[in-house]
């Protein structure tokens, strides 16, 4: 008996092949054609990925490995700066991550940022602001994530499309291709093929020049959106701990920015949450260089040093990310912390930077803090529950009111509580809405699809045409302020847009010709469109600084009929700006109104704190008396008379509570706020 088991494991037990003598008993099941690989034919990765062989198109990637692990070729020289966010959502990874590009950028390096949702959705196109907050636009006509406008305003780039990557455009990218077959009959997996395509889309978009200049930027800046530990964001934790490792140590740095809470009840900043993110984010295969701390007050020497203990990071690579004024003092919190040096070492930078020239940020927070003298300005939404919504409106006017000299106050008002039928059902909250419309130096109607609340902001755009307040309408709010002086001017009670009444009899706003109605999802007219003045002499013109067109960006598929717009003319209504054709309306204004103008594209999208948008300055300077000076003085391009700005950078439209403010069952709210910087909203 024992010989003859003897002789069948020689064998094998399945069909007479003798295993070789390097391969162990315990697999009797698989069979190798030939021995396996020794140890030193070729070294192991930390993945599956090496081990499967290479991907059909590994070998095009541009260059070859070099001893470091990185690529030779174009992208050779490029860094790369990681920003992971852990223990919460929400605690400012977008300005940390913009704050580290503007210190890069003031020490002589040459910028690019790449943003990475993990949400299996294509784009933020079709996403609800109630959901995900504004759908930021640029200008190829991509859909991106709200932080996106954080990094074009800090760092005075213009990013594409491609540097928001989502889970819905990296499956779809592989998919195509697996369609095509450019695989090779091989099975497709997370890993290497999801993991390999995000790995080379980030190295394909961070070789795209993006500040107007030839040639890649020395550094590329990419924050991982969600929190460590989130399933959603797995493909892409194993693709950036597989990358660090193909561009090479010395090209890539990662910062974690996480929560330091201090706890009411005894008073002390507590590390543990921290080391159970930095926990897991080393769990998952990679280790941070240094931390980001942010909580309410400057970290103590005793809890820096303990996070150095127990995350195993030099204490001198710990920030403190504290609560200040404005936002634009975190550049000036990571300079003065010594963050670019951290950096810049771990980046093999340190002898082709210099130190960061910040003079101009400084002046700018500086100046903030010292605004006293207010203007208020009514926001007249229906997603004002969620200020996130209007984040570039609030922006907008931020660097506006900064320019004139001005604290900004921001009266958020619900525009379904303007409403008749709001005075019968909650007539606190209408006489609320009311008493601080009619409080306001000027009143601003953003964008929004739906029905839902437009009779309040035409009734908004109604108050401010019948009383000589200064409105500024965007998209919809320049449709809206049209039909209202179809059925209130031109005396066309039954007027409408054909959005929210499909069949009535006047119709002043259209579906255009060339959009889609079975598609939602990037059909609309979207990115930078060419906009031609027809009056020269008009207040918008005259704020652009006198040229002959602009160019701004447009996200809509509904626009003012071509065939009514004489008959508004004959009553007074200006349609100053135009399109290349001539027949798309683009500007409206009502000539003897102290400041009435609409727009149909979002002159918000572009605006910046060295370049304030011409439109959303005439607002402000008409509500506070200053537009004849503006106008006046004139403006160049975006930017307001040169005694009347400071430079680039970025200013998060924050707002503080002003009293109490009552939320309504749908969400929305009426109140004050102040614009102060600190990223908290009422």
């Amino acid at each position: 008996m024992w010989n003859k088991y003897k002789r069948d494991t020689e064998k094998g037990f399945w069909g007479g092949y003798k295993y070789p003598k390097a391969l162990p008993r315990l697999y009797p099941l698989r069979r190798f054609p030939s021995p396996l690989p020794t140890a030193t034919a070729e070294p192991q990765t930390r993945t599956r990925a090496r081990a499967q062989g290479p991907e059909p198109d590994e070998s095009r990637r541009g260059g070859r490995r070099g001893s470091g692990g990185g690529v030779e070729g174009d992208s050779a020289n490029m860094k790369y700066v990681l920003v992971t966010g852990g223990v919460v959502s929400g605690l400012g990874k977008g300005v940390t991550a913009s704050s580290i590009g503007v210190v890069l950028k003031a020490c002589g390096l040459r910028i690019t940022s790449i943003k990475i949702d993990p949400y299996l959705n294509t784009d933020a196109g079709t996403m609800s602001p109630f959901e995900h907050g504004e759908v930021f636009v640029l200008d190829d006509g991509g859909e991106v994530d709200l932080d996106l406008g954080n990094y074009e305003r800090f760092l005075d780039i213009k990013l594409t499309r491609d540097n928001n990557i989502t889970t819905g455009k990296i499956y779809q990218s592989v998919l195509e291709k697996e369609r095509k077959g450019e695989y090779l009959g091989k099975t497709v997996q997370v890993v290497p093929h999801i993991t390999n395509a995000i790995q080379d889309w980030i190295e394909r978009v961070a070789a795209v020049p993006v500040d107007g200049k030839e040639g890649p930027a020395d550094v590329c800046v990419i924050e991982l959106g969600g929190t460590i530990g989130d399933i959603e964001s797995m493909p892409f934790i194993e693709a950036l701990g597989q990358f660090s490792y193909r561009v090479g140590a010395g090209n890539f740095c990662l910062v974690h920015v996480s929560l330091v809470p201090v706890l009411n009840v005894v008073g002390e900043q507590k590390t543990k949450p921290t080391q159970h993110s930095v926990r897991g984010l080393r769990g998952l295969g990679l280790t941070p260089n240094m931390l980001a701390c942010r909580s309410t007050k400057v970290l103590e020497e005793n809890v820096k040093d303990k996070l150095s203990q127990f995350c195993h990071v030099p204490a001198a690579n710990i920030f403190t990310l504290y609560d200040v004024s404005n936002i634009w003092h975190i550049p000036l919190l990571l300079r003065d912390q010594k963050a670019h040096d951290a950096i810049l070492k771990v980046l093999n930078l340190e002898s082709v930077a210099r130190e960061p020239k910040l003079d101009e940020w400084v002046a700018r927070a500086t100046l903030y803090d010292t605004l006293q003298d207010e203007v208020r300005i009514a926001m007249v939404g229906k997603y004002t529950g969620l200020s996130d919504s209007y984040l570039s409106v609030l922006k907008a006017l931020l660097h506006a009111s900064v320019s004139c000299r001005k604290k900004l106050v921001v009266d958020w008002v619900a525009s379904t509580d303007l409403e008749d039928s709001t005075a019968k059902e909650a007539p606190d909250a209408y006489n609320t809405a009311w008493s601080l419309l009619k409080g306001a130096d000027g009143v601003l109607v953003p964008g929004g699809f739906g029905d839902r609340g437009v009779k309040g902001k035409m009734m908004a755009a109604k108050y401010a045409r019948e009383n000589n307040v200064p409105y500024l309408g965007i998209c919809l709010g320049m449709q809206l302020a049209v039909v209202d002086f179809a059925r209130h001017v031109r005396n066309f009670p039954d007027a409408d847009s054909a959005e929210f009444n499909p069949n009535t009899k006047t119709p002043c706003v259209i579906f255009m010709p060339e959009g889609s109605t079975t598609h939602m999802g990037g059909t609309m007219r979207l990115g930078s469109r060419r906009t031609f003045f027809e009056v020269t002499d008009c207040t918008s013109a005259k704020l652009y600084g006198d040229v002959k067109f602009v160019d701004e960006r447009h996200r809509h598929r509904y626009e003012v009929n071509p065939d009514m717009v004489q008959a508004f003319e004959n009553a007074g209504l200006q349609f100053v700006g135009k399109d290349e054709t001539g027949k798309r309306m683009e500007i409206i204004e009502i000539p003897d109104h102290r400041f009435f103008v609409g727009v149909q594209f979002h002159p918000e999208f572009k605006s910046t704190p060295s370049k304030p948008s011409p439109l959303f300055v005439g607002l402000i300077a008409a509500s506070c008396g200053q537009l004849d000076r503006v106008l006046r003085d004139g403006c160049n391009g975006h930017t307001v008379a040169a005694k009347q700005t400071i430079s680039n950078g970025s200013l998060s439209p924050p707002v503080r509570e002003n009293g109490h403010v009552k939320k309504q069952a749908n969400g929305t709210a009426n109140g004050s706020c102040h614009a102060n910087g600190n990223g908290k909203h009422c």
